[in-house]
């Protein structure tokens, strides 16, 4: 029976604080005014600025592996290859062979 009279204690208690605590979810949110402007500019406003110092030697050095793998010829027998296996593979319908 003690056990009883505890759990009617504590459950009384738990809904005297419910009941007397205030509603907070009551309010009704409203949701943020946002065009795509407007985030953009959120965005960039509180994007960190990175130095130029940093920056320039970075997209030289990207400009340049580019370049270098331009004139070997790299990216042209990858594509040749990629078309290449892609006809030779048949029609797919959803990754399945079609029957034929």
């Amino acid at each position: 029976m003690k056990y009883a009279k505890t759990v009617a204690v504590v459950a009384g208690s738990v809904a005297a604080l419910g009941a007397a605590a205030p509603a907070f979810a009551a309010t009704t949110p409203t949701a943020p005014r946002l065009s795509l402007t407007t985030g953009v500019n959120e965005l960039t406003s509180t994007a960190p600025q990175i130095p130029d110092q940093v920056v320039n030697p970075v997209v030289g050095a990207v400009g340049q592996t580019a370049e270098a793998v331009h004139e070997d010829g790299t990216v042209t027998r990858s594509a040749e290859t990629v078309i290449g296996v892609a006809g030779e593979a048949g029609s797919l319908l959803g990754g399945l062979p079609l029957g034929g």
